[in-house]
Formats: C-alpha cells, structure tokens, sequence
C-alpha cells in the first residue's frame, strides 16, 4: 500500500528539523572543484561515495582538470578507478568527456543542463547534482535512497525517478530545496535505510505518512 501524501505543512515541519540538525549538508564525495566533481559523480553510478574517494584520491592529484585528465587517458584513469563497478565503461566516459570538456567548453564545466547531458557518461542525476553542488541551482538529483524516501514517506510519491523529482520540486518550499536532495540522501542513508528505516530514532518521524513504522 502507498503511503498517504503528506501535506505541505508536514514537508515544511520534515525540512525545518533537518536544517536544525544539519544546517549545511554536503556531499560525501571528496572534490576540489567543479571538474573533480562532476568526474566523482560519474563514478558513483553503482557505486559507495567511500568506494568512489578512495579511488579518486591518486587520480586526481595526477589530473583535477579537464585538460590534464584527457592528456592522461583511458588506460590510466582505468588503473586508478578498477576498483569500482564498471570501471571500463567509466574510465572511457571520463576521458572522453573530458576530452569534449577541453574541445567544446574551454575545459570548463558548463553550467547548463543540455550541455553536460551530452557528455559522456552524464545522465539528469549526475547533470542534477552538478548544478546543485557547483553551482548552486535548486535541483533535486532523485536516487535509490531519494526515490524510496519520496514514495515511503508520501513526500512526492512516483512510478519513475523523474516522477518522484517533479513531485519534489514541486511540493517542497522553494527556501529548502537549495540543500533539499542532500538532507534526503543522508536521511536515506543512514536514518530511513532500505531494508529496516530505523523509525525509533528518526527526527522527522511525525511527518511521515509511513503506515509500517518499525519499533
């Protein structure tokens, strides 16, 4: 049974008690700037943000541009990230995008959403957390722990993880949706987790349209 939607006074109660517990969230991908960035998200399709830094760490003290990523290419960027799902496949994407990066947007990361979505490798998710991150857009990048909180809780219940997006950028106030996709990851993460949400220590738990609440 789908949880029933919670209201807008409730989305606003949930928000408010996150800020006050963590005014500033922030993702737990190490970068140094926009390129490092954008490379970390890339890697963390189908992969932990601790799996992802550590192999980010001697990658990008070797390249944390674009033009020193392309220069160093496939066959290394592969060495430095193998120990992630599906390292082939993403060592390609960087180097190319970074590659396209050098060619098209003077090794700049483009602020513009059409434009880092034909890069390589970067689907809405990653384009949503560039703009966010970087550069301060209020987006919502909806991802395992986004789409279950937004259906389980009744924030912005949806079939797809675009639906569960539109919800979201729809219902939640404008003045939380700076930082909005991040106090809902962490939630998701650590608090409301897949398999047993830990409802006895949540903060937020009287917002919550979840009927099957744990003890």
């Amino acid at each position: 049974m789908p949880s029933a939607l919670m209201t807008k006074a409730d989305i606003d109660g949930f928000f408010r008690t996150l800020s006050e517990r963590m005014p500033a969230p922030e993702t737990e991908l190490v970068y140094s700037n926009p390129f490092t960035l954008l490379v970390a998200v890339v890697l963390s399709a189908q992969a932990t943000d601790v799996g992802v830094n550590k192999a980010t760490k001697a990658l990008f003290q070797l390249a944390d541009n674009a033009a020193k990523m392309a220069e160093l290419g496939e066959e290394t960027i592969r060495d430095h990230i193998k120990t992630i799902g599906l390292f082939n496949t993403k060592a390609k994407n960087v180097a190319r995008l970074s590659q396209m990066l050098v060619a098209h947007h003077g090794g700049e990361v483009p602020r513009d959403r059409d434009a880092l979505e034909a890069l390589p490798g970067v689907g809405r998710k990653t384009a949503n957390v560039v703009l966010n991150v970087a550069f301060g857009e209020p987006t919502m990048a909806v991802d395992t722990h986004i789409f279950r909180l937004g259906n389980r809780t009744g924030m912005a219940p949806g079939k797809t993880p675009r639906a569960v997006e539109d919800g979201l950028m729809k219902r939640v106030p404008r003045h939380w949706l700076l930082h909005a996709h991040h106090w809902l990851i962490l939630h998701g993460r650590y608090v409301c987790k897949a398999r047993k949400p830990d409802c006895p220590t949540c903060p937020v738990a009287q917002f919550c349209r979840y009927k099957a609440k744990t003890e």
